[in-house]
């Protein structure tokens, strides 16, 4: 019986001894690296870095409504449908294809006058909106094409937005994604000799962000049909791409 218990609790001692030294192999040792046993070509780096590419838009966002105050909502509608007709013959004139722009929102509600207490009187007219988004691919261009809708819809068209965009994102995501994997690998270098290692292979990429950009609007108004020509001025937008890798250390 005695020696019944002296081999059980020599075996779960044994077995402690095996759950502590499992639990020891996982655990992590700081600086984002992770002890995974006695072999340290398992010991490495990982690091993240962003690479961003300049590039002129190739295309322009030009966003617009047309809105019309009257007496009822039939009229309101009416006549907000007279003035996106010509919006359209416009666009169409300019040499803007059906596929590139198209109406974002229909809208009519009641409008009130109100008192000088704050409350609210009577209703003074009924208020039709309808918004067209346009995508302009000749940049060149822009500026005519949104002068021409102005010069045919008149006081009832409202310039909400012309935008200079990237289209065509392929040439300048592959440059920002070049510049990320140079600069993540010469960040794991630089750990790598501060360290007094040899940086070895890499062991994985992931990209953690898609390449974005930020577009810069330029905000308007139905003013610019006093102007004798509007220019859309491009500028320069960035395209952004940020990695992570991981290098294991020889």
């Amino acid at each position: 019986m005695g020696q019944n218990r002296e081999m059980i609790n020599k075996r779960g001692s044994l077995f402690a001894v095996s759950v502590l030294a499992v639990v020891l192999t996982g655990c992590s040792i700081g600086g984002g690296d992770t002890y995974n046993g006695a072999d340290a070509g398992t010991h490495g780096v990982t690091v993240q870095a962003t690479g961003t590419a300049k590039v002129v838009p190739d295309g322009v966002s030009f966003t617009f409504s047309i809105s019309v105050l009257a007496e009822n909502t039939e009229e309101a509608l009416s006549k907000v449908a007279e003035g996106s007709e010509k919006a359209r013959k416009a666009l169409e004139e300019a040499g803007v294809v059906s596929e590139d722009f198209s109406t974002q929102n229909v809208s009519v509600y009641p409008e009130y006058t109100y008192n000088t207490d704050g409350s609210s009187g009577s209703v003074s007219g009924y208020r039709g909106t309808q918004a067209f988004a346009v995508t302009l691919r000749d940049t060149a261009m822009a500026g005519d094409v949104v002068d021409a809708v102005v010069a045919a819809v008149g006081n009832s068209v409202q310039i909400n937005s012309v935008v200079p965009i990237l289209l065509d994102t392929q040439d300048a995501a592959d440059d920002a994604r070049e510049k990320a994997v140079k600069a993540a690998k010469a960040k794991a270098e630089s750990y790598a000799d501060l360290l007094e290692l040899d940086l070895g292979d890499l062991q994985y990429i992931t990209e953690i962000s898609s390449p974005s950009w930020e577009a810069r609007a330029i905000v308007g108004s139905n003013d610019m049909a006093t102007s004798a020509k509007t220019e859309i001025d491009l500028g320069v937008q960035e395209v952004s791409v940020t990695v992570e890798v991981r290098y294991k250390f020889d």
